[in-house]
């Protein structure tokens, strides 16, 4: 969340920053309001406190002296200040919680290089590559929900019976090239980044962190019996493995991946197009995330983003590199920029990496913390992360892509070593 001290000293900067965003700034104004409504009931709180201190002070005095009328009267003076400073404490908790609950939605300030706009069609195309609209043959040009249901590798009519209408079940060489697609991604970025597979079912306070909670709780999946939430993204757990912890500035940047399954109910999808693979509710991605230091982050970002577009052209996928405006960041996002494959078949853009640097937002929400060298105290870490690879549209591209005119699918080189010899997907 953005830092109450800044819309303290700089109101009206803050809106201006937001605005951008084409939000409703007016929020800003409420949070302001309780900010000093606090201040003032806790300074409140902490005076009638200090009385109490000294009335027991003298108390204690006016017993050694053997003054016992004076000290009943000071005792009946504490009491009737201690009933004034519980309810100076509990109005003061309770405007300190609608604070907090007003700072959790509010969105991050966008970076000043992040592009104007209003919505996604607003979004600049930074780079195409390996594009040719015309390059593509007749036989590329089938979906990959066809392609999948003729070589039996895409068996939606029986996930549906198991678990419902957008959950894919892929089977034989297309389950096993989702796992070739995730062992590619951890082994081309296992030269910087530190392998975790952390628990899939995460607490709600870890939801938060990352701004997954509140404001998307109704696109994730919670178990409510155990107060717990399955990730959509290894994002959520990978942000929290610092919470609360204190980092060596020499230590950074640290970087993560993590290959786990990502759960979201996709619950604004209606009326878009959810055929095949590609809006689904269960799928499997690898995620890189980079604590940095606020000077480290430019570089962080860039990096992410080259590791993504390197495994989209192993796999010789046509694709392109898209600015989010700010009008399209998402909440926690301060600048963000998606990787889009192009699916033949669907003769679509298909995101398949969003890359994005969350300056200090995501790490007041979980106190991620770094000690400067040579310095005193602690600052905030800046947190940045971003898709290596996740399979769903990936693997659609790609199997709409390579496929061959006798309708057989070529598995990519890159990806040979993790198929167990298969160097094609036959038809049937």
């Amino acid at each position: 969340m953005i830092d109450v001290r800044r819309i303290r000293s700089d109101a009206a900067g803050v809106k201006a920053a937001l605005a951008r965003r084409h939000i409703d700034v007016g929020v800003i104004d409420e949070v302001a309001s309780l900010d000093e409504r606090a201040r003032e009931l806790a300074s409140q709180r902490d005076t009638v406190r200090a009385e109490i201190k000294d009335l027991s002070r003298q108390v204690g005095q006016a017993s050694r002296e053997g003054d016992a009328e004076r000290a009943e009267k000071l005792r009946a003076q504490s009491r009737a200040l201690g009933d004034e400073e519980r309810r100076l404490a509990s109005e003061a908790d309770a405007v300190e919680r609608a604070l907090r609950e007003h700072l959790l939605v509010i969105p991050n300030i966008p970076s000043t290089e992040a592009p104007d706009g209003r919505s996604e069609e607003d979004n600049p195309v930074v780079l195409v590559e390996g594009y040719d609209p015309d390059g593509y043959a007749e036989h590329q040009r089938v979906p990959h929900w066809d392609i999948g249901h003729d070589l039996g590798i895409l068996d939606l009519e029986r996930a549906a019976k198991l678990s419902g209408a957008m959950f894919p079940m892929l089977r034989g060489l297309g389950a096993t090239l989702v796992r070739a697609l995730c062992q590619l991604a951890l082994d081309r970025n296992a030269d910087a980044f530190e392998e975790i597979r952390p628990p899939s079912l995460v607490r709600t306070e870890t939801m938060v962190s990352t701004g997954h909670l509140p404001k998307f709780g109704d696109d994730a999946y919670q178990v409510q019996r155990d107060d717990l939430w399955a990730i959509p993204t290894s994002e959520v757990p990978l942000t929290s493995l610092g919470r609360d912890e204190v980092v060596a500035e020499d230590d950074l940047p640290m970087r993560f991946m993590a290959s786990t399954p990502c759960y979201r109910r996709e619950a604004g999808s209606a009326g878009r197009d959810t055929r095949g693979m590609l809006r689904v509710h269960e799928f499997d991605k690898v995620e890189l995330l980079t604590y940095a230091t606020p000077d480290q982050a430019p570089a962080a970002l860039q990096d992410i983003i080259d590791r993504a577009a390197a495994l989209l052209r192993s796999l010789g996928l046509a694709y392109r590199l898209v600015e989010i405006c700010t009008g399209d960041l998402g909440q926690s996002h301060a600048r963000s920029f998606d990787l889009d494959a192009y699916a033949p078949g669907c003769d679509q853009w298909l995101e398949v990496s969003s890359v994005s640097w969350y300056s200090d937002y995501q790490a007041r929400r979980a106190n991620l913390r770094y000690r400067p060298s040579g310095g005193r105290g602690t600052e905030l870490l800046h947190t940045v992360n971003g898709s290596a690879l996740a399979t769903p549209r990936v693997w659609a591209a790609l199997v709409e892509t390579c496929r061959q005119p006798d309708g057989s699918v070529r598995i990519p080189e890159a990806l040979a070593p993790y198929m167990r010899g298969a160097e094609v997907i036959p038809s049937p």
